[in-house]
């Protein structure tokens, strides 16, 4: 995907040949930026991503902000992980670097949401891996 790997600091996901596009040993490169992959590869960062997916099953309502439409206020996410405010935030800088949520300020606070257009294109790439 062109743009997707910044700065060639991508991780290549080689398949087997009979897929659709060959490189000249006859393997398919796949190319996720490596940025993604370590946002994935933590299950703290997992677990947010879950519960965000469906914010009022997971958190209480917020004075600032709607939960669906604003995302989450960091403060409840740093709470249900049930770590400080700085450990929380550390995670959440991670997912957003990856693409895999934004945010969005509201007065004093950061509102956290899920970009569902981007892992929609994280997930295809790596079931065409698969």
């Amino acid at each position: 995907m062109p743009g997707w790997c910044g700065q060639g600091r991508c991780f290549q996901i080689n398949l087997l040949r009979g897929l659709t596009r060959r490189t000249k040993v006859g393997k398919l490169v796949v190319m996720v930026p490596l940025n993604v992959v370590k946002a994935l590869a933590n299950e703290r960062r997992l677990e947010i991503l879950s519960w965000l997916k469906n914010p009022r099953a997971h958190f209480p309502p917020q004075v600032d902000g709607d939960l669906v439409r604003d995302g989450v206020c960091g403060v409840f996410i740093a709470q249900k992980l049930g770590v400080t405010q700085p450990t929380a935030s550390e995670h959440l800088r991670v997912l957003t670097q990856a693409g895999l949520l934004r945010a969005k300020r509201i007065k004093q606070w950061t509102f956290y949401k899920r970009d569902e257009k981007r892992i929609a294109e994280v997930k295809r790439v790596f079931q065409s891996a698969l």
